[in-house]
């Protein structure tokens, strides 16, 4: 009487189980939060981005974990804040100014292994993995291969110095100046998704936009008004674009296409400075600065999902964050989530929650090392070196043009101990005070200077 029924009992769970989707985790670099058309930028065309958009969610309040790409990179992988992964500048970091007021830690020269990435969770599901562009989270022995993904191509230790061959990546040696790295990188990954049998788990890292500011001249089309920097840019943003459409029109030849989710995003907001020097290939504005600075610019970033278990058509206004990556993805696997993260799901709409950030570096943008948070419409930065305040209401001032740290000391001191109590809790390592210190304006950029809003 109990075996007959038992089996079933056993067999309506597993006749309903639906096929666990396939994932296509789409990174940019460098990509400013408006630079899609979906986001409001008129002069860019994006259609195949924005039809994703269309076809599942797009988030407004959507954060990367640090405002340069390594830590990010990590954060999207592990679903812990760069502070606790222990990479929280890009590789290998920008040596120690002599003359500077902090000295800053060192970062990892990688990844630690000990880190259990989303590839490997998808691997042990059953998933075949694949990282394909760039990768940026250590060298030999902390490839993507020795970090749960089953094949690499075009990713190593570093970024690219062109975007021409010959290249010096893994799988893309041989090439000539004849050969477009966005070319070479997206026809590897439909190469590499036409041989998959379902499910599969496919890490699509762009070198795009990342400087240097290169395109063929034949896919370069003129508009009234904008520099070649300008265009140049459109079209690196436009060749990714259709690449990506490229690539749906695999998966719907396939069949696969209708289980699989899409993840798209950046590591850190637009480039606006080197150095000095504005770089005004794109756009961050009404938020303020960009890369490498904890202002809006630097940190804000789009967030794309589409696919199983993601609503249609919706705009989602709630933040979200480079950690939240792995859990969401995981849940709409049918994994179990990991213990030791600190991102959530946003299968479902998350509950209110705090953003930080801890970046104790100087950037090679203009940046000093200092952190932040956010909770609800209030986003308060500490400033390391002086330990000034700066706090602003988002909801009212997006481009934080108005420092209300006085008129609002108490809020302040309050979100600047709750920031102090989550760096003693992750065990953030501060930077300590120059003996060498020298009161004069050294080769630090912009360093300590408040940045004006660029215009749109």
């Amino acid at each position: 009487m109990q075996r007959r029924n038992f089996l079933p009992l056993l067999a309506a769970p597993l006749a309903a189980q639906p096929k666990p989707p396939n994932v296509v985790l789409v990174l940019f670099d460098d990509l400013s939060w408006r630079d899609f058309s979906c986001y409001g930028n008129d002069f860019h065309r994006t259609p195949n981005i924005d039809a994703l958009a269309g076809e599942g969610a797009r988030f407004t309040n959507a954060y990367a974990s640090c405002p340069v790409c390594s830590p990010t990179r990590s954060a999207i992988l592990t679903g812990k804040t760069p502070v606790r992964s222990g990479v929280t500048d890009w590789i290998p970091g920008r040596a120690q100014w002599p003359t500077a007021k902090l000295i800053t830690p060192r970062t990892p020269m990688q990844m630690k292994l000990e880190e259990v990435t989303l590839a490997e969770r998808l691997k042990q599901a059953g998933y075949a993995t694949a990282s394909i562009g760039k990768w940026h989270l250590g060298g030999e022995g902390f490839a993507p291969t020795a970090q749960g993904f089953d094949h690499n191509t075009g990713g190593n230790h570093k970024g690219a110095n062109a975007y021409f061959g010959p290249f010096d990546l893994p799988g893309l040696a041989g090439r000539t100046k004849e050969h477009y790295l966005t070319d070479e990188l997206q026809s590897a990954a439909r190469q590499w998704v036409a041989r998959q049998k379902p499910p599969f788990f496919l890490y699509l890292p762009n070198y795009s936009v990342h400087t240097p500011i290169q395109a063929p001249e034949s896919r370069i089309e003129p508009a009234a008004n904008k520099s070649k920097l300008e265009l140049t840019y459109r079209a690196m943003l436009e060749i990714t674009d259709q690449h990506i459409g490229r690539l749906r029109e695999e998966l719907k030849r396939s069949g696969a296409y209708e289980n699989t989710l899409w993840v798209i995003t950046s590591d850190n907001g637009g480039l606006r400075f080197e150095g000095k020097n504005p770089v005004p290939h794109t756009v961050n504005a009404p938020l303020r600065a960009g890369k490498g600075h904890l202002y809006e610019g630097g940190i804000r970033v789009p967030l794309i999902m589409a696919g199983p278990g993601i609503g249609k058509k919706t705009t989602r206004p709630e933040m979200a964050a480079s950690i939240d990556v792995l859990p969401t993805v995981l849940e709409l696997c049918g994994q179990a989530p990991q213990n030791d993260i600190d991102g959530v799901s946003l299968a479902k709409t998350p509950g209110p929650r705090p953003l930080y950030w801890h970046y104790p570096h100087y950037s090679n943008q203009g940046g000093v090392p200092g952190g932040a948070v956010r909770e609800g419409k209030w986003k308060l930065i500490e400033f390391y070196e002086d330990e000034r305040l700066e706090l602003f209401d988002l909801s009212s001032d997006p481009g934080e043009t108005r420092n209300l740290a006085k008129k609002e000391r108490a809020r302040a001191e309050n979100l600047r101990a709750q920031l102090d109590a989550w760096r003693k809790r992750s065990g953030a390592i501060m930077p300590r005070p120059n003996p060498n210190y020298k009161e004069v304006e050294a080769d630090q950029g912009l360093a300590g200077k408040e940045l004006p809003t660029p215009p749109i």
